[in-house]
């Protein structure tokens, strides 16, 4: 659990946290990996089978049974060494994408099969997803925790400006199947950068002698009767059913409707990354102490409007107008929910609180994406329209269901 610190308040400061450089650029890796990962699979799929109902499909299997798994993994977190089982992750990943490859090249790669591979790498991902994000508030003293924020939100920043691009253009100029080399080349990396780091002291989970079954359940339990959890819960789950929908849509409204390449897909989510992590900078300057929820309402806000000026299907630079708002949300929002999740949550349930709570959240994001293709079906504008009425539904939850303040949660639910 972080105490205070005696070193100044500074992002300089930072780079005194025992293991925090090793964590931030393994995550980075990882990040870079999934973002290449998202738009190597699209376009791989878009490729192969000229279909976006499979490139939604295989999109949302690739993150859906990892949600479902997420209270085990959330449990398991809790009572094992987090540094192998992100490590875990991060090789299953690598495996996958480089399976898939294979499969390919012999001829016996079936939309049916993509989708089990991808469906089967997803099981591991809150290992990496949560495990990672559980360690900065350990790591980090309290008092430097919005700089710490600051700085993760941002390494998801540098993972979309550097993988989205570059999947994009490998895709374009060499494959799709390069592009699938290259991120798994990518999560080989993460998971080496951690290799041979020492173990970190965990907080004990209260429930430990328990067995895990029962401690996946009661982190379940326990997200669910935490008004700010339960109501992050909702309203990104909500909000993410738009994010689900422009993966598989911004790549249909560049190729097809702009008749631009596959590079100019991944500049687009570079461009939407550099706004959010110029965002996330100040933010996390500033502080965010009490002006969580405010931050997470602003930034739902712009995403809908951004949302919302894709959906007449403009030109580029509207287009890319609209992306550098979506990215300035995804600041706020990032630097918002992180600070109201650390403050809000129990240290012993971290590990199963924190998967729990990311998993569902995320929930939104594959289920608009395997919505995705019967919607492009009907119509690229529909499919865009109803994101943003997603997206303009969400700003209101927070208000309705997470309190202004933190409130008392008892650390061990019923059950």
């Amino acid at each position: 659990m972080s105490t205070p610190t005696t070193l100044p308040t500074s992002y300089r400061s930072l780079l005194q946290v025992r293991g925090l450089s090793r964590l931030v650029v393994a995550a980075m890796l990882g990040r870079i990996g999934g973002q290449m990962a998202s738009v190597a699979l699209v376009l791989f799929a878009l490729d192969r089978f000229h279909s976006p109902a499979v490139a939604g499909i295989t999109v949302f299997a690739s993150a859906f049974p990892g949600i479902i798994v997420s209270p085990l993994a959330g449990a398991i977190l809790d009572r094992s060494g987090r540094i192998k089982l992100i490590m875990l992750d991060y090789s299953v990943a690598a495996f996958a994408m480089a399976l898939i490859v294979a499969l390919g090249a012999t001829g016996v790669l079936s939309a049916a099969l993509l989708v089990g591979v991808a469906a089967l790498s997803s099981f591991t991902n809150p290992l990496s997803g949560a495990g990672t994000r559980t360690l900065f508030p350990i790591l980090v003293p309290r008092d430097l925790w919005d700089r710490a924020n600051a700085v993760d939100s941002v390494s998801y920043v540098v993972a979309a400006v550097v993988g989205a691009p570059l999947a994009g253009s490998i895709a374009g100029l060499v494959g799709r199947p390069a592009a699938l080399i290259a991120t798994a080349a990518m999560f080989a990396a993460a998971a080496l950068s951690l290799l041979g780091m020492a173990p970190l002291p965990l907080p004990r989970p209260a429930t430990a002698d328990q067995r895990v079954i029962r401690e996946a359940w009661q982190g379940l339990a326990y997200v669910v009767r935490n008004p700010s959890l339960r109501g992050l819960a909702v309203s990104i789950s909500v909000s993410n059913i738009a994010s689900g929908l422009l993966i598989v849509g911004l790549p249909v409204l560049v190729l097809d409707h702009l008749h631009e390449n596959a590079a100019v897909v991944g500049l687009l989510w570079a461009l939407s990354a550099v706004t959010g992590g110029v965002v996330a900078i100040v933010v996390g300057r500033r502080g965010t102490h009490g002006r969580e929820r405010r931050l997470i309402v602003a930034g739902l806000l712009v995403a809908a409007v951004a949302c919302a000026a894709l959906a007449p299907l403009p030109g580029l630079g509207v287009v890319a107008a609209a992306m550098l708002l979506w990215g300035a949300a995804g600041g706020l929002i990032d630097i918002g929910m992180f600070s109201m999740r650390q403050r809000r949550t129990d240290p012993a349930w971290f590990g199963r609180a924190f998967a729990v709570s990311m998993s569902l959240n995320w929930v939104g994001s594959p289920i608009g994406s395997a919505a995705a293709g019967p919607l492009i079906g009907a119509g690229l504008g529909i499919a865009l329209w109803t994101g943003a009425g997603f997206a303009f539904a969400a700003v209101l939850i927070p208000v309705l269901m997470i309190p202004a303040t933190a409130m008392a949660v008892a650390t061990t639910p019923p059950g």
